[in-house]
């Protein structure tokens, strides 16, 4: 799901539902996830929390990893269900509100966050790695070069508003190019981190 609302959730859920009945092909799996599938653990508990259709959750299945995806759109889940299973890979799912109901504490070894934004459930978000456990995080930046993206600036982030509200965490890659050097290069639009929850000593 792309960004967080201040609507009611029947009214949030109705707007995807709509949106993912639409969309007609899977979209692809996060970048800061695909590019960096060696820094996965090779067993554990992976999240993609507010899944949408689920890319990043089949990619976190197709890994090895135990793969939980949840997403608000009861359509979303259904459609993520029947692509799993045609891929033959286990996701365990849940229409879940992560507003209303975020991950518990020490749950997961990766949690993935993908074109969602929501500033207050980042402490949930970090408190829900196991020590040692990954966050990859993406999501839209307002120093952007295209009109991808949502309109409400408030559902953006601003510049290294990312690495704030990852600062708790070890940073173990960060990527933000905003409007730099030629901008009809690189990876832009877009703000990437992957963090880890410091390990037991």
């Amino acid at each position: 799901m792309s960004e967080a609302g201040r609507a009611g959730p029947d009214a949030l859920r109705a707007k995807w539902d709509e949106r993912y009945t639409q969309s007609e092909r899977l979209p692809a799996p996060a970048m800061v996830l695909a590019n960096n599938l060696h820094l996965l653990p090779a067993v554990g508990k992976a999240l993609d929390l507010a899944c949408g259709l689920g890319a990043n959750a089949l990619l976190l299945a197709e890994q090895g990893l135990e793969t939980t995806a949840w997403d608000l759109s009861p359509v979303a889940i259904e459609r993520l269900q029947e692509r799993a299973k045609a891929c033959g890979l286990h996701v365990e799912t849940d229409i879940r509100d992560v507003q209303l109901h975020p991950p518990v504490p020490d749950a997961f070894d990766v949690v993935v966050v993908s074109h969602f934004l929501d500033r207050n459930l980042m402490p949930a978000i970090a408190a829900a790695l196991r020590p040692g456990g990954v966050l990859f995080y993406q999501t839209f930046s307002r120093e952007a070069v295209t009109d991808c993206g949502p309109s409400n600036l408030a559902f953006r982030l601003e510049t290294n508003e990312l690495l704030r509200l990852g600062a708790k965490l070890i940073i173990r890659f960060y990527r933000e190019e905003g409007r730099l050097g030629d901008i009809t290069r690189g990876t832009r639009d877009v703000a990437m981190l992957i963090a880890q929850r410091p390990p037991k000593s």
